[in-house]
This record gives C-alpha cells, sequence and structure tokens, in this order.
C-alpha cells in the first residue's frame, strides 16, 4: 500500500519504538556456515548505526525473531536494544504485551519485516516497513518499502525516515 509522503510523515511522526527483525532485514537473510557447522550472519554497520540514532532520541529498539542464535544475543547486547524476543514463532501475539510495557498504542510502533511470519505484525502496527527485497505479499501490505535491500542498509532508512519526519 503506498501512502502519499504527507500520510507517510504523519505516521513516522507518531512513532516511539521501532520493532525489526533480523533475517532478511538486519541481515541479508544468508546463512553462513563454517567448517565446523556454525552459523555466522552479517550485520551492516549503519543499521547499527540507526539503532544508537533512535537511542540517542529516547525511541526504543526491539528486536523479535523466530531464530534463536548466540550471534543475535551477541550482536543486540553490543547495539544496546531495549529487547531481544527470540525464537517466536507468533511475532503479533507480542504486540499487546509491548505496547502495555512501554504505554504505547500500536500506532506508535514501526514494524520492519520481509517474510510471511512477519505479515500479522505489519498490518497491526502505525509504521510498516519492509525492505526492497521482501516478499511480494510484505510489501503490498506496507506502508513504505524501502529502496535498500535486508541487510544492506533498510533498518537505518527506515530510522532516517522517521527521524527526518519529526524534525519537520
Amino acid at each position: 500500500m503506498k501512502l502519499s509522503s504527507n500520510k507517510l510523515k504523519k505516521k513516522c511522526i507518531l512513532i516511539k519504538l521501532v520493532i525489526t527483525d533480523v533475517d532478511g532485514v538486519l541481515t541479508d537473510g544468508g546463512m553462513y556456515y563454517s567448517d565446523k557447522g556454525d552459523i555466522m550472519k552479517k550485520f551492516h554497520a549503519r543499521d547499527g548505526m540507526g539503532v544508537t540514532l533512535l537511542r540517542k532520541e529516547k525511541i526504543p529498539t526491539i528486536i523479535i525473531t523466530k531464530e534463536k542464535t548466540k550471534i543475535v544475543k551477541e550482536w543486540s547486547k553490543k547495539m544496546s536494544i531495549n529487547h531481544l524476543y527470540d525464537g517466536i514463532q507468533n511475532k503479533s501475539s507480542l504486540l499487546t504485551r509491548i505496547t502495555q510495557k512501554y504505554n504505547l498504542q500500536p500506532e506508535n510502533i514501526a514494524f520492519i519485516g520481509d517474510d510471511v511470519n512477519d505479515m500479522e505484525l505489519l498490518k497491526n502496527v502505525g509504521l510498516s516497513v519492509t525492505p526492497n527485497d521482501a516478499i511480494l505479499e510484505a510489501k503490498q501490505i506496507s506502508d513504505y518499502v524501502c529502496k535498500n535491500v535486508g541487510g544492506n542498509g533498510a533498518f537505518r532508512e527506515l530510522v532516517d525516515l522517521i527521524l527526518s519526519s519529526k524534525k519537520l
């Protein structure tokens, strides 16, 4: 769903918390295996800076991911992510818990996701966003489709969109 730039800015102004998926958003979705069977993931430095920029504006960042890996735990800790929910099959089931914990309404929350398990949450937040290489169905229901692909600055693009809207 394409929004006019005016409607998009109005949605961005209301955002007080950002939720992100990991695989396909913060990473390129690839799972790199070492000869010892270790899974490795590549995170983009600009996305990490996006978390820092949100924190400076007192906007919490939450990760909700289906995977449960040490790599994501370590990255979350390093980036001072406010909360990591890992091993979550039904991501939208956490929306009420998050709104209550942070005393917010769904319209105060942005979510960036890329695949079928993100669809329900994309439908129920104030600002829904996908990387450019998300599945078509997710792109069709989102308020904004990033120019960047997952793992290559899509999260930072969302952050810049929110923060620039709030400064106008």
